[in-house]
């Protein structure tokens, strides 16, 4: 009986592989008012609660901004928690990068602070057509304990392509740019006059596999553009924070540019899919992490996009 006692002590005792994880600060400042979150590369699970993305706020003389919310409510709880320990200031914008579970399955929890959530025009469609696949594809991710407790909220205002808008959170005025289809067709990305911040979204992968589920010749098209920024400090969509740039580009765009590479000549060889998402750009996928998970997949979507040029 003791023995049995004691193995279940035990089991009620041992740390979860989230409590596992070294400890540090949900949010770290790499500029004067802008702090940073960076996400774990990993994929979804029930341990890491979606935690999978990075994200940030910047701090105005009036208010907050946050950019992107996380992948569950209960990160987007961490965050708020965090960003009340540094700042009392009202959170008067939510800024969503891109429409992707990771990036705003916590907007609830800022709408109900009073936070207006700004995004691409294209955003808040792209949300509605998804809401109900990504919850049936996320329960088993995240668990359904934390699916029925998310709400999928969208943007209350979008930005047009072209036409950047300015927000001003009191003497330190922030730019959004909406970009034509890349990553997705609702990126968007966020930059600190000031101190020269650039939030890039996932139009800029690091370590991460870059993914696919927009358009490769469209961002392939726009990474010139988005390179030109002067930026003086860059938070990419996933790894490591405070990128150089814009040297931290050249593995994701030697990786694009071999898939784009790759699954023309497939297509001209008239190889089929099967085989092309097997072999296409598979050595330069390799060197990213999740390379397993998604370069099948980024293949598949050049294939198709591809094959009408």
């Amino acid at each position: 009986m003791i023995l049995a006692f004691l193995a279940f002590s035990a089991v009620l005792g041992a740390p979860s592989r989230a409590e596992e994880r070294p400890t540090r600060p949900f949010f770290v400042e790499i500029a004067d008012g802008v702090y940073a979150h960076q996400g774990l590369v990993e994929e979804t699970s029930p341990d890491n609660q979606g935690d999978i993305s990075n994200s940030g706020f910047i701090v105005g003389d009036e208010a907050v901004a946050v950019i992107d919310t996380g992948g569950s409510v209960a990160v987007a709880e961490r965050a708020l928690a965090a960003i009340r320990r540094i700042t009392d200031k009202p959170i008067r914008f939510v800024i969503n990068t891109h429409m992707h579970p990771d990036h705003i399955f916590g907007n609830q929890v800022f709408a109900a602070e009073g936070a207006t959530i700004l995004g691409h025009e294209r955003l808040g469609a792209a949300i509605a057509a998804r809401a109900e696949s990504y919850r049936m594809s996320m329960a088993e991710q995240l668990g359904i304990a934390e699916i029925d407790r998310l709400d999928i909220v969208g943007p209350d205002e979008g930005v047009a392509v072209l036409a950047p808008r300015i927000v001003d959170l009191g003497n330190r005025k922030i730019v959004l740019t909406a970009w034509k289809t890349a990553h997705t067709d609702n990126d968007l990305t966020v930059f600190d006059t000031r101190t020269q911040t650039l939030f890039t979204g996932d139009l800029v992968f690091l370590d991460h596999l870059p993914v696919l589920d927009g358009s490769l010749a469209g961002w392939l098209e726009q990474t010139a553009d988005l390179m030109a920024i002067e930026a003086a400090h860059v938070v990419p969509g996933h790894g490591p924070l405070d990128a150089r740039w814009p040297d931290a580009m050249a593995p994701q765009t030697g990786y694009l540019e071999r898939l784009a590479g790759d699954v023309r000549s497939a297509i001209a060889n008239g190889d089929g899919l099967q085989e092309t998402a097997e072999s296409a750009a598979r050595t330069e996928a390799e060197a990213f992490a999740l390379a397993d998970a998604f370069r099948r997949r980024n293949a598949t979507a050049a294939f198709a996009e591809l094959e009408w040029e």
